[in-house]
């Protein structure tokens, strides 16, 4: 059985090579049909305790805002969500076959929906922060390729 699924997986790694530069010459685009099948999206960021959730003058002093729902609205539809872990840390992992990078940067905004007043009873309980995202690159991990994105710079939607 061992060999008969080493054997397959050896097949297909044959195939994809032969078949990976036809698909990028006839899809074109970042990484064609193999950057597609073998990559992740990952949108990560830190939200600050801050009027504009973002880290304040004093750099490493600014608090952060833990247990905040961040959502990735497209098109006024929420795609995916997160919530900031105890440092304000936030993930979101898209398939590049769901969701394209161009889509991404030019029709998606990052939303929080958690008050401000969560995080600090003096900062405001209305209005929504909202960034838009911005590509910082991309990491090889082993076979897949990891496209980077962050938030560009939180400002405040008020209703």
């Amino acid at each position: 059985m061992a060999m008969k699924t080493l054997m397959f997986v050896c097949v297909l790694v044959a195939a994809l090579a032969l078949v990976a530069p036809m698909a990028e010459a006839q899809l074109g685009g970042i990484g064609g049909l193999i950057g597609n099948l073998l990559g992740l999206i990952r949108i990560t960021g830190t939200l600050f305790c801050t009027v504009d959730g973002n880290m304040g003058v004093n750099g490493t002093a600014t608090p952060v805002f833990p247990n905040a729902l961040v959502q990735l609205q497209c098109g006024g539809s929420v795609v995916s969500s997160s919530t900031t872990n105890g440092n304000g840390i936030f993930s979101v992992v898209l398939d590049p076959l769901q969701v394209l990078v161009p889509e991404l940067l030019n029709n998606c905004n990052l939303a929080v929906k958690t008050p401000l007043s969560n995080c600090n009873a003096s900062l405001p309980s209305v209005g929504v922060l909202i960034s838009s995202l911005q590509l910082v690159g991309s990491t090889l991990v082993g076979l897949l390729n990891v496209t980077n994105l962050i938030p560009a710079g939180f400002w405040v939607l008020r209703p």
